[in-house]
């Protein structure tokens, strides 16, 4: 609607979780290259963050830069039975006429992983939305995965994605087991008022804008009411491009954020 009136090639503020769009802050950088080392040395490794913080865009990311020597297994609804997230797995995998018993099927999966090494493949298991796991047996199945290793190497990398709230659930006691599995973790937090400008105009320019379009004073109105959130920043940002468009805005000030912020009811709480 308003891509032709803007300049721009495509929509800059979709709420998918499209690698093109990825700005690297340094924190964001930093959970990146620390999720590749992860899958290089085959870890169990954790990432959280706030709702809409860019973590699956950086998961996404870690996917697509992998070669044809990574097998991807990714999970988003992990709601899932001890039995139901080893079904999941090994189906993923590749693995015909799935076992009912539990221990049949961790067989199954030894014997399929175990092949998958001959053949110098390593799987990578994605866990999105990681504080839906229902059960500390679910949790515990994961951390009986990292089992699968020779006397040198481990034979699969898994990487949990979830909100913060998972982070502060793997600190109770009885995760103790789990948490010394954990060969990397990080945590995601939301972006300054300088990465929030640069975020807005880097996803501007991947669409095809090169100039700037919102002023400074529309940035600082944006970033005190999304908190440095991105997904909240799309949703302001995209709203206000909406009503730019209406009103013919050739730049989009601090009124067209403030006009906007009324009408989609977004508050600093």
């Amino acid at each position: 609607m308003y891509e032709r009136f803007y300049g721009l090639n495509e929509k800059p503020f979709s709420k998918t979780p499209d690698p093109r769009y990825l700005y690297k802050s340094r924190q964001h950088e930093e959970a990146l290259e620390r999720i590749l080392f992860a899958i290089q040395e085959k870890e169990l490794a954790v990432l959280t963050g706030d709702i809409g913080s860019g973590k699956t865009t950086i998961s996404r990311t870690a996917m697509d830069s992998l070669d044809d020597s990574s097998m991807v297994v990714n999970i988003i609804n992990p709601r899932l039975s001890p039995t139901q997230f080893l079904k999941t797995i090994a189906k993923r995998l590749g693995i015909q006429d799935i076992k009912y018993f539990k221990q049949d099927i961790i067989e199954q999966m030894s014997e399929k992983i175990a092949e998958l090494y001959e053949k110098h493949i390593n799987p990578v298991v994605f866990v999105d939305e990681a504080q839906l796991i229902p059960s500390k047996d679910t949790i515990d199945e994961i951390r009986l995965l990292t089992n699968y290793q020779l006397d040198n190497m481990n034979l699969i990398t898994i990487i949990l994605i979830g909100q913060t709230e998972f982070r502060e659930r793997l600190q109770a006691k009885h995760y103790n087991a789990f948490r010394q599995r954990i060969g990397m973790s990080y945590h995601l937090g939301s972006l300054s008022m300088e990465d929030t400008e640069k975020y807005i105009n880097f996803r501007l320019r991947v669409a095809g804008r090169s100039e700037p379009l919102f002023t400074l004073s529309a940035i600082k109105v944006i970033y005190q009411y999304s908190n440095g959130i991105p997904r909240t920043i799309n949703t302001i940002c995209n709203n206000a491009l909406l009503y730019g468009y209406g009103e013919e805005m050739s730049t989009i000030d601090d009124r067209a954020i403030k006009a906007i912020i009324d009408d989609i009811r977004i508050s600093l709480a």
